[in-house]
């Protein structure tokens, strides 16, 4: 089989990036399946590795029957069914299929113009293959006869080309062109007839095509000759033309033919008939014999026949005729809604894709005419899509902005597709996209920052805290974990004070904590996402101490020593509501757990003295008498306000006496009745020697430690940094809470700058306070000699001028004074 072929290979960019390419082939018909029709692949210089992919192209056409297919692995085309040119396109010329291949990643279109061309195997045919007709034997020379008109369903040479008659001794054919091409096919009278000599004369009408080899087909005309009828039908209008629109109903009546015969009686009586053609128009229209009115008896559509040809004829009784023809125009009537085909869409799409991405082809076909046929296309409002046409009738839908899954996951694009016509037809296809998720959104705590509360002493591994973090991603992308991020609380790594539940966000404690060493901290904990690359947020969380009542409150003043007895000094003069002394507490808890009460536990006379509640004050409630004892001995108990209290307590000896010596004697006879002993000097002398050594051993120390503490002070004095001095909670309060007030201020100078001095202290107040050495003879002289230091509020003390026991009574207030100050 010969086969040509002609390749026209165009390339265009289009707005969307699609590439467009054109191939034509020219095939016969009626050629075998699998037979090769063209090298797609070589022809349009496409790799046969992108034809053999998963996603491989397709091939669509506008017929319901597939008739060439692609094989993929030879990158060629092939027959897939036999195509017969006259059943495919009848009497279109030239006859062709039109394809379109598209492939994707990326996407092109490729138009596939196949021609099929005509092989004579089809023979012409004629409606019956016998004729009778009548002729007057008066009919003249050169009368016309019109004979039937075979039909070749073949074209071009293959159709019919000629006729010929046998025998010619009578008659002569005369072929004359038509406008559609065919040929109109009359017998010429070229010699008179004569009944009596011949009644009956035989024809054969051959039909010829110019195919190679020819084919031919024949009809048999018999010749019946009549007496007298020498004047044949005359039609009106040599052409007739009407119209009628598509769709009308059967019975319509088209047109109406007359034709006029000068003879009379049955000679002048004339018959109608359409005659036979290839168009089988028989099957479509109808001529009353009688009126010559033409009816359509079929259905007529202007998509397959915008115009028809009818050809008539007009007969008398004696076999005389004329012929005319009648052009039918067909009326377009919007009897046909716009076609969409899907010709390739994506499923998916990933929400960060640029504006314009295609994401389908449509082909859009509407088969009627002018304004019928114009097609507009639209998508359904409020979605961030648009529909743009590419080229005539192939449309593209494309991304119009950027997409937001978070937004909108999936969408319905609908298609709607309306004609131009009145009223107006219309046809929707509706397609769902989803869309793919990217890792765009890092995740969000639900606080800019978190406040927690525990209660100290808790039990490591204790659930603190929840801090929660969502993600408005998709799956990996919206996993959120926790991560503690590094760094220190005082020093020390917080992950040895909390830890972060990776999956649930559950802060816990690592360990106990003591509200008195740390009463608040803070840490940063990350939320990160489990998407390639991870997006993460950060949160401030900060842990809050609560106290618990776990310390006792601490008596500062009166101090309490093992070794000597400190005694308050109330003359018999007092008056009701004199002050005897304070005594000062303090609680290193908070809030409540601080607040202290101050009762009377136990005392010599209940009936003399009162502590008062709040600020500790211990006071005489009557006035002091000559019967009471000299010697008064007072319990009192400090409690703090927590759950469950806490308490201390602290002995207060009181003197009631007018004179030392009355003092004295009372509390040494006291002294010698309780700690009476023989050998009593030898263990005073040895008591003196060992605070003696102990002395000078703390006196070296104290000053190595002032000397390094007074490099290191230059040091930080030269370092310009701030001391920033630290006092425990409530230790000045002096609204009445039990705590020490202002008016007890006991100094002790050990600032940075501690070489200046060392300790001092003042007197309290305006009292007496007597300190009875048990040990001693209780001179007068030495309670006068610690009478006048403690009557010296301003003076400097001097180491080296102080008794041991004095140095000893120095060392317990600087204690007492460091640990309230430093």
């Amino acid at each position: 089989i010969t086969m040509r072929w002609q390749v026209l290979l165009f390339l265009s960019v289009f707005c969307l990036g699609l590439t467009l390419g054109q191939v034509s082939y020219s095939i016969p018909e009626e050629m075998a399946k699998g037979s090769i029709v063209g090298n797609i692949a070589h022809d349009l210089g496409l790799d046969l590795k992108r034809l053999k992919s998963g996603r491989a192209p397709r091939i669509h056409s506008g017929d319901t029957t597939e008739y060439i297919e692609l094989n993929k692995e030879r990158g060629v085309l092939l027959i897939k069914e036999r195509i017969d040119r006259e059943a495919l396109c009848g009497e279109t010329t030239p006859c062709a299929l039109h394809l379109q291949m598209i492939l994707e990643n990326p996407m092109e279109l490729f138009r596939i113009t196949v021609e099929i061309t005509d092989i004579n195997d089809n023979a012409p045919s004629f409606a019956s293959t016998e004729k009778r007709i009548e002729i007057s034997e008066s009919a003249i020379i050169g009368s016309k006869f019109v004979l039937e008109k075979a039909f070749d369903a073949d074209i071009g040479t293959n159709g019919l080309q000629s006729y010929t008659l046998h025998p010619t001794s009578n008659f002569a054919l005369k072929l004359e062109n038509q406008a559609d091409g065919g040929k109109k096919v009359e017998m010429i009278l070229q010699k008179p007839l004569d009944r009596e000599h011949q009644e009956h004369i035989s024809l054969l009408l051959t039909a010829v095509d110019g195919g190679q080899p020819r084919m031919s087909g024949t009809m048999q005309i018999t010749v019946n000759v009549l007496d007298v009828n020498d004047n044949a039908p005359i039609f009106t209008k040599p052409v007739y033309k009407a119209a009628i629109p598509e769709n009308s109903p059967q019975g319509t009546s088209i047109i109406i033919v007359s034709a006029s015969d000068k003879d009379r009686g049955s000679h002048g009586e004339i018959s109608y008939a359409i005659s036979n053609s290839k168009r089988r128009l028989s099957d479509l229209f109808q001529i009353n014999q009688k009126t010559g009115e033409v009816i359509l008896i079929g259905e007529i559509d202007y998509e397959k026949a915008k115009l028809f040809q009818v050809d008539i004829e007009a007969l008398d009784n004696g076999g005389l005729s004329d012929s005319s023809k009648i052009l039918i125009d067909v009326i377009d009537v919007n009897d046909n809604s716009p076609q969409i085909k899907i010709l390739s869409k994506s499923d998916s799409i990933l929400e960060d894709s640029p504006e314009n991405t295609a994401i389908a082809m449509l082909s859009i076909n509407d088969p009627d005419s002018q304004k019928n046929g114009e097609v507009k296309c639209s998508i359904n409002d409020e979605i961030p899509f648009k529909i743009l046409n590419t080229m005539n009738g192939f449309y593209s839908l494309v991304t119009e902005v950027a997409l937001d899954r978070e937004d909108a996951s999936q969408y319905n694009i609908t298609v709607t597709c309306s004609d131009e016509g009145v009223p107006s037809l219309s046809s929707s296809v509706t397609l769902t996209l989803q869309i793919s998720d990217v890792n765009d959104n890092p995740p969000v705590f639900e606080r800019s920052s978190y406040e927690a509360y525990i209660i100290e002493n808790n039990t490591p591994g204790l659930s603190i805290f929840t801090v929660k973090a969502t993600d408005s991603d998709w799956n990996q992308n919206a996993r959120v974990s926790y991560i503690l991020e590094d760094s220190s609380v005082n020093g020390v790594p917080v992950s040895s004070y909390v830890s972060v539940s990776a999956d649930s966000g559950v802060i816990h404690a690592v360990r106990s904590f003591d509200y008195e060493q740390i009463k608040d901290f803070q840490f940063r904990v990350k939320a990160q996402d489990g998407g390639s690359p991870p997006l993460s947020s950060n949160v401030t969380v900060k842990i809050m101490i609560q106290d618990q009542n776990d310390n006792a409150p601490q008596v500062l003043y009166p101090v309490q020593t093992g070794g000597s007895l400190v005694a308050e000094m109330v003359p018999r003069s007092a008056d009701v509501g004199y002050l005897v002394t304070k005594v000062v507490a303090v609680d290193v808890d908070s809030g409540q757990n601080a607040w202290l009460s101050y009762k009377l536990q136990k005392a010599t006379d209940r009936a003399l003295f009162e502590v008062g509640l709040q600020n500790g004050e211990v006071r005489t409630i009557r006035q002091v008498t000559d019967k009471d004892a000299v010697k008064q001995r007072l319990t009192v108990i400090v409690e703090d306000n927590g759950q469950p209290s806490r308490s201390a307590t602290v002995i207060v000896n009181v003197a009631v006496a007018d004179s030392f010596p009355e003092v004295l004697s009372e509390f040494t006879d006291f002294t010698h009745d309780k700690e009476y002993n023989e050998n009593l000097t030898f263990y005073l002398v040895l008591a003196l020697a060992v605070v003696s050594f102990l002395f000078i051993t703390c006196v070296v120390v104290i000053i190595s430690v002032k000397i390094y503490r007074w490099r290191q002070s230059r040091i930080l004095y030269h370092s310009n940094l701030p001391v920033i001095p630290y006092y425990p909670p409530r230790y000045s309060d002096t609204l009445g809470t039990g705590t020490l007030p202002h008016v007890y201020n006991y100094e002790v100078c050990r600032t940075t700058d501690s070489r200046k001095s060392d300790c001092k202290f003042g007197r309290a107040g305006s009292q007496n306070v007597l300190i009875m050495d048990p040990s001693s003879t209780g001179t007068m002289q030495r309670i006068q000699s610690e009478k006048s230091i403690l009557d010296e509020p301003d003076s400097p003390l001097e180491v080296g001028h102080c008794s041991l026991y004095q140095l000893s009574r120095l060392h317990d207030l600087c204690h007492f004074q460091v640990r309230y100050f430093a």
